[in-house]
């Protein structure tokens, strides 16, 4: 029989504490409960809503993390609970009944920073979109039950998806301290139960729009191809990998300016529009000579 131990780890919500056990307790599930009746397919949860001050449950991987009311603070207790814990588990009970578990869909999530302050990247350990989507608000992520969750959290502003990622703007309300957590549940939960993050409806009204965005469906004139061409192998790559996105909008040959548009992590950010507007301009000034004169960054 096995044997386990457990270690406390803090983490960056102080009503939240991590207890890491030296075995996997799921079979790459990822479970949340909010109650004692939400729990009734984990034994282990229901034992731990008898403690009067456990608010919330949340079993995955090797670690169980719980939640507390503030009728006490974890230092007080800490100990007792991880006791308790080692002795269930060495005592061979279950943690999640079987059937729970072949429902669940393995996946992980973890959380990145951004050059942007006001956005936070949760990314995917595989693909969880086929496209580029952005939501500017509820009425936006109708075809998104994902991002319609995200929303009815009072803190969530604006909601961007590509490839295996979710880029999350927030209102300034709240710290990425208090929130993140929350956030990387709710998105790493919603994908676990087998929901679709974009439905299939959503996918095809947006096929049109990829990743040259709402001018994929012009004829362009070779200067603005070969803009396009250069924006897909060196921005666009360096760009998602900071939660965000950019769409070439047009190129005005009189003029000599070049149109993009910012989305994601980059709308807004203090920094990213200056940025990435000096070095697409220079890159592209580099590369195509005096076709370009200027680059015009826009938030979307």
């Amino acid at each position: 029989m096995k044997e386990y131990n457990i270690t406390v780890i803090e983490t960056n919500n102080p009503a939240i504490l991590k207890f890491e056990t030296n075995h996997f307790l799921t079979n790459g599930g990822n479970f949340e409960f909010k109650n004692i009746d939400d729990a009734k397919n984990s034994p282990l949860a229901q034992q731990l809503f008898y403690l009067p001050f456990i608010k919330t449950v949340y079993i995955s991987g090797n670690f169980i993390a719980l939640e507390r009311f503030d009728i006490v603070d974890w230092p007080s207790v800490k100990d007792e609970v991880a006791q308790q814990l080692v002795e269930y588990l060495n005592a061979g009970e279950p943690v999640i009944n079987e059937e729970v578990e072949t429902r669940k869909v393995a996946i992980t999530i973890y959380a990145e920073i951004t050059p942007n302050p006001a956005v936070m990247k949760f990314v995917a350990n595989r693909k969880i979109v086929p496209a580029v989507f952005e939501f500017k608000n509820l009425d936006e992520a109708k075809g998104s039950g994902l991002a319609k969750k995200l929303f009815h959290l009072p803190y969530v502003k604006e909601v961007f998806m590509d490839e295996n990622y979710v880029s999350i703007t927030k209102y300034d309300v709240a710290s990425w301290d208090e929130i993140t957590m929350e956030l990387r549940e709710l998105i790493r939960n919603f994908i676990a139960d087998g929901n679709e993050v974009v439905s299939s409806e959503e996918v095809s009204n947006t096929s049109s729009v990829t990743s040259t965005g709402p001018a994929e469906n012009k004829t362009f004139d070779s200067t603005s191809q070969e803009i396009i061409d250069i924006l897909e192998e060196y921005v666009k790559p360096a760009v998602a990998s900071d939660g965000g996105n950019i769409l070439f909008q047009s190129y005005e040959e009189e003029s000599k300016t070049v149109n993009v548009i910012l989305q994601g992590a980059c709308s807004g950010c203090p920094s990213s529009t200056f940025t990435l507007k000096n070095g697409i301009e220079t890159m592209l000034k580099n590369m195509l000579g005096d076709k370009v004169s200027e680059v015009v960054a826009l938030n979307g």
